[in-house]
């Protein structure tokens, strides 16, 4: 007689759905901040100052990721007292609130710079987007506890596809002449949508907590040597993905010859089909090997990215990039959950924390390789003061150049780290995922409902 399903009480459907448009949600706001990084630049910092108005940008769209960090760091350790449900409608909440502060901030910067309102709303947005990852990647591992790694990728297939959606959508919007703003709202639709899905809805306990692990030995996970060499890998991998996907617009349009959400689109097209694909090439290599050859090529597609002029280099280079970057998040949660399946919620999320804080100090360090190499080649401040036209163009695609090249590092250094793990692994075998054992029932929340 077969075991009746722990989960069948809970609508798995509708579950993972909710989780694809949340995470779709962050993906549109993604390409979306991605496509009016140079409109904020004008609109917001130019007038304030001109020469430091890159890092600036920089550091508002780069504290996106210190929100999502913070939230993943807070929220993971309390998912389980406070449920999956509110945690995911709250991140709705944030969503919301975060895009109204910056669209109206010229307008609520009363008493405070328009810079710091932006920063705040930023902030916010970050904060939803962190909410998200807390809870969709412990809930599909609870809900698909024999199949992680592939199902982790296919609900990782629509953080590109939101990136898709929103880059077509800013484009479409953008020749028919509208401004940033109208770009931004379009953000507020999926987030009130899904927001509005999850009342009601019944959300099951942690993996972790249905096995009736306590949170003590969830807690020992965190001092496990291979766990601790992961979670600093992340912050390479996310860097490797993130940072360059968000600085596309501000970097690459003056350097190819057409807009950089474009590539941006292409790149996450790739990633969208690949991704469902991503079960074949981890049984064939192991998510370590995986995971080292994907660090290869997107080392060698930033380089590439660095010194492409035209719309065919370019699109040659965010080929052979996207292809390095595409299994980079996904797998690293799967394999932090495969192999610590103890750590439940904590785990997860303290390897997102990692990929996301990494984003916070990367893209205001790209900001500031940018504004140093223009300065530098423009021959002093006063001389970047007096460019127009093309000279101006000139240099500024060499700051692009330059920024790309300096993140093609992290990359590399990661091939060392999971070539030994790699090696480590065949060593004793092949890779093995690790199987949660049931203990007597931990005293946490069992379900939620909102």
């Amino acid at each position: 007689m077969n075991a009746p399903d722990p989960h069948a009480a809970y609508n798995k459907r509708k579950l993972f759905l909710l989780s694809v448009i949340a995470l779709a949600t962050a993906g549109i706001g993604f390409s979306i901040r991605g496509d009016i990084g140079g409109a904020l630049q004008a609109h917001f910092f130019d007038p304030i100052d001109p020469l430091h108005s890159a890092k600036m940008t920089a550091t508002v769209l780069g504290i996106v990721f210190m929100g999502f960090a913070v939230a993943i760091a807070v929220g993971s350790p309390l998912l389980d007292f406070l449920g999956m449900g509110r945690v995911l409608w709250f991140s709705s909440f944030c969503f919301i609130a975060g895009n109204l502060i910056v669209l109206f901030a010229d307008h609520v910067h009363v008493g405070l710079p328009v810079f710091w309102v932006v920063w705040i709303g930023m902030l916010l947005i970050g904060v939803g987007q962190g909410l998200v990852e807390t809870v969709i990647n412990p809930l599909t591992a609870t809900l698909y506890p024999d199949d992680k790694t592939h199902k982790l990728n296919v609900l990782h297939a629509w953080w590109p596809g939101g990136i898709i959606i929103g880059g077509l959508i800013s484009l479409l919007l953008g020749q028919l002449g509208a401004g940033w703003q109208t770009k931004m709202c379009v953000v507020l639709l999926p987030a009130v949508t899904y927001g509005a899905l999850i009342l009601g809805t019944k959300f099951p306990p942690t993996e972790r907590v249905a096995a009736g692990i306590p949170a003590r030995q969830m807690f020992k996970e965190l001092a496990r040597p291979l766990f601790i060499i992961l979670w600093l890998s992340m912050f390479l991998t996310a860097a490797s993905e993130l940072a360059p996907g968000q600085w596309v617009d501000v970097a690459l349009t003056r350097t190819v010859g057409m807009k950089g959400i474009i590539l941006l689109v292409y790149v996450s097209g790739l990633m969208f089909v690949m991704r469902h694909f991503a079960g074949t090439f981890a049984h064939k290599l192991s998510p370590i090997g995986l995971l080292w050859v994907s660090c290869l090529l997107a080392s060698a597609g930033l380089l590439l990215l660095s010194i492409a002029n035209s719309p065919i280099t370019g699109l040659l280079a965010a080929t052979v990039w996207g292809t390095g970057v595409c299994y980079m998040w996904p797998t690293m949660l799967a394999s932090a959950s495969e192999r610590f399946p103890r750590g439940g919620p904590l785990l997860i999320g303290l390897m997102g924390t990692a990929g996301t804080l990494s984003i916070k100090f990367v893209l205001p360090w790209m900001g500031g390789i940018f504004d140093q190499t223009k300065i530098k080649v423009a021959g002093g401040e006063e001389a970047f003061k007096a460019l127009t036209g093309d000279k101006l163009n000139e240099v500024l695609g060499a700051a692009a150049q330059k920024s790309f090249q300096v993140v093609a590092i992290l990359p590399a250094i990661l091939l060392v780290v999971f070539g030994a793990i790699w090696l480590y692994d065949r060593s004793r075998g092949g890779y093995r995922a690790e199987k949660i054992v049931s203990e007597k029932a931990a005293p946490e929340l069992a379900a939620t409902e909102l």
